[in-house]
């Protein structure tokens, strides 16, 4: 199969890997943008759990996640991945990122010849430190400028209502992120384009650590000084890391930093922040994670991201003091005087 990445050319045949919250809004995305383009658009969506795939083919709904969100007509679903992955031209993966690897050697021999992959996922692999595009590249066999990520301040729901947001497709590729935003530009959002694939995954990666901390501090009843300073730091760190790393400091300065960091770590819809808030509020970790239907990327990323900041020199303080507080080292009333814990210095540069 060849694509057509030429201007105005977008894709036709969808399969989007995750019927959760973020995977069947983005699913709704691509169908809005193909009827606001007036293309034709196949979508379909894969999901374990045959109530829900049920559900969203009986009465265009998916309630567990979406709750009073209609979804267009042109989204199917399956629990088969062969049947939803058939000829696809665009593969929307958005499943927990500690089960991606398993999750694609089973599918590596239906993906479709010269299939575009695209990440929604926000989480850095544990014992690898691997991104996930760079699992999707291992485990499927292709090459990197056939893997994107697509990042920003993504709160689902909030989308699902059609608030207008803006987001970023980061490819090595700069054709193919071009392709793949043509694909998802609907009248409610709005994807920008950037070869920085690094920053863009750091920036979406360490967000939801910051979050839990913000999260703590206002489940300890914290003021907004301590929070917005907790923020601002917690983009320096972000910043170290992704410098480090390879990418650009200029993206921090953007969607897929400053402005998904700001939205993961103020919104009552971000799971990270809630699961920070419950923690502040006394509940252990066990009870935090039975209370909540969905995934915190952060308690199972928080590690991953301290030992990667470990193996490079970055200093992460506020990152290492969550990961204190899950590992249970440290108490949350321990936490507030870590969370700025550096030597003192002027605050220009990272």
């Amino acid at each position: 199969m060849t694509i057509n990445l030429e201007r105005g050319s977008s894709a036709g045949q969808v399969a989007v890997l995750g019927a959760g919250s973020w995977g069947t809004t983005f699913a709704k995305i691509v169908a809005d943008a193909a009827t606001a383009s007036g293309v034709e658009r196949s979508i379909r969506l894969w999901g374990r759990r045959a109530e829900v795939v049920d559900q969203i083919n009986a009465l265009h709904r998916n309630e567990q996640y979406l709750n009073g969100i209609p979804l267009p007509p042109s989204i199917t679903a399956s629990t088969d991945v062969a049947e939803v992955l058939a000829g696809a031209e665009l593969v929307i993966v958005a499943v927990p990122a500690q089960t991606l690897r398993p999750q694609l050697r089973e599918l590596k021999n239906l993906l479709a010849p010269g299939a575009l992959v695209v990440s929604l996922m926000k989480g850095l692999e544990l014992h690898s430190d691997a991104r996930m595009s760079e699992v999707i590249c291992e485990e499927l066999g292709i090459p990197a400028n056939r893997v994107a990520v697509v990042s920003g301040p993504n709160l689902a729901m909030e989308i699902a209502r059609e608030e207008p947001t803006a987001s970023v497709v980061a490819c090595s590729d700069a054709e193919a992120a071009a392709w793949i935003a043509r694909s998802c530009t609907a009248p409610y959002f709005r994807p920008y384009t950037t070869t920085d694939v690094i920053g863009v995954e750091i920036g979406g990666i360490v967000k939801n650590v910051i979050a839990l901390a913000v999260g703590i501090c206002e489940g300890k009843k914290m003021g907004d000084n301590t929070k917005a300073s907790v923020i601002t730091r917690g983009l320096a760190e972000t910043s170290r890391l992704t410098l480090a790393l390879g990418g650009e400091a200029r993206t921090m300065s953007g969607l897929a930093g400053l402005g998904d960091l700001v939205a993961t770590c103020s919104s009552p819809l971000s799971r990270n922040h809630t699961a920070g808030r419950l923690l502040g509020k006394g509940l252990t970790l066990e009870q935090v994670t039975s209370e909540m239907k969905q995934t915190a990327e952060g308690i199972k990323s928080s590690q991953a991201v301290h030992e990667l900041a470990g193996k490079l020199g970055v200093e992460m303080p506020i990152t290492a003091a969550v990961v204190a507080v899950l590992a249970g080292k440290l108490s949350v009333d321990e936490l507030g005087p870590l969370l700025l814990a550096r030597d003192l210095k002027p605050e220009g540069g990272y």
